[in-house]
């Protein structure tokens, strides 16, 4: 004869079971939930990530790459300018060329990212503004031959090199693109070294 306790408990059993399969659902679907608010993967949330951060700057960075690409360009032109003369210190000349090599391939980068951030160079042209050279200063530069051109190009680059380093680090402090942050951090560390080099060279002469 079957034990009715035996039956009970059984039944007990069975209906807890039967209580806990909803529970037990409903921690899986949580444990799920929860899992899917962790950081997302794959390629799609990759390109969206990307996106954000190239999406990532404010007017300190359009403000920099506007203005450091007419400073850089003058900045190679009077190198130009003293490498077509005779008679200049090699070690001139080897900072020229070094100015022309650091700061084309920068304002190649800088326009690239006024273009990706779909901004133009309307903040370009300033005149006489950090440290830029005038005309007259450049027809100066130009009409001088030897000695005396190599000592304007450094006493000049000197200025020139000094407003850079101020837009530099306006760059640092404001800007918020990592990457041109970083080339204004690059630009303040290697043109105060070049200003450091320049005022030897003067004073050797």
């Amino acid at each position: 004869m079957e034990d009715p306790e035996k039956g009970k408990t059984l039944m007990t059993h069975t209906l807890m079971r039967r209580a806990l399969a909803p529970v037990v659902a409903l921690a899986v679907v949580g444990a799920l939930a929860a899992c899917s608010d962790t950081e997302p993967s794959g390629p799609g949330t990759r390109a969206a990530a990307s996106s954000q951060d190239s999406a990532a700057f404010n007017m300190a960075d359009v403000m920099f790459a506007q203005m450091m690409i007419p400073h850089h360009e003058q900045a190679i032109e009077m190198s130009d300018v003293l490498l077509g003369k005779d008679g200049i210190d090699p070690e001139v000349v080897d900072l020229a060329e070094q100015i022309k090599q650091a700061q084309g391939p920068e304002i190649e980068t800088m326009s690239g990212w006024l273009d990706e951030w779909d901004m133009g160079m309307d903040g370009a042209g300033h005149d006489a503004v950090h440290g830029m050279m005038s005309g007259s200063d450049m027809e100066s530069l130009e009409e001088a031959d030897g000695a005396q051109a190599q000592t304007l190009f450094l006493e000049q680059m000197i200025v020139h090199h000094e407003g850079a380093v101020d837009m530099a680090a306006d760059e640092v402090d404001d800007g918020r693109f990592p990457a041109t942050v970083e080339m204004a951090q690059t630009i303040v560390e290697t043109q105060t070294d070049e200003i450091r080099f320049m005022e030897d060279l003067l004073a050797a002469e």
